[in-house]
């Protein structure tokens, strides 16, 4: 019996960054073989000799001569086997220098993804308070009890007051001597 495994595991993580670790496979497996002989026959005929020595002088009266044929049982039988077992396979990576650089490559992968992630929620919130606020500021809201009530109910408007300076004008009347 032979088993074949596959290749290694593949992890995969976006940005064509795939590393194969250490894998261990396991397989059971159960066969079951039958086997017989061709032709198969039960029986054969076997001759019964006559060895009568009638006159007592030690040869036998007729040789080679067959009395009769008895059925003889040839013993021949159908074999049956199973087998029960297990397979088993450890892949290692023979390069631990490899493994290290796909490892940390996968953490800057995900640590760039969680940023696309955080940029994408911040560009949400960003735009749902702009429209928010200016829909509330044209008195647009939705009905209280709408599902949709809560969509902009953190919004607050807030109108900055005015700010101004009064700044004192400086004049400076020059004297002209008569």
């Amino acid at each position: 019996m032979q088993i074949l495994q596959g290749s290694a595991i593949t992890n995969t993580y976006g940005g064509s960054i795939q590393c194969q670790g250490p894998t261990l496979t396991v397989t059971p497996y159960l066969n079951r073989t039958k086997s017989w002989g061709l032709p198969y026959e039960y029986s054969y005929p076997d001759p019964v000799y006559d060895l009568s020595d009638l006159d007592d002088d030690g040869r036998l009266d007729n040789p080679g001569d067959v009395l009769f044929f008895k059925d003889t049982r040839t013993g021949q039988k159908n074999n049956h086997n199973w087998n029960l077992g297990l397979s088993v396979q450890a892949t290692i990576p023979l390069d631990g220098g490899l493994q290290e650089r796909c490892k940390a490559a996968v953490d800057t992968q995900l640590a760039l993804q969680q940023q696309q992630l955080a940029n994408k929620r911040l560009d949400f919130e960003i735009s749902r308070l702009k429209h928010c606020g200016e829909l509330k500021l044209k008195g647009i809201r939705f009905a209280k009890g709408s599902p949709y009530e809560k969509v902009c109910a953190d919004v607050l408007i807030h109108t900055p007051t005015p700010h101004t300076h009064l700044i004192p004008s400086t004049t400076s009347e020059a004297h002209v001597g008569h």
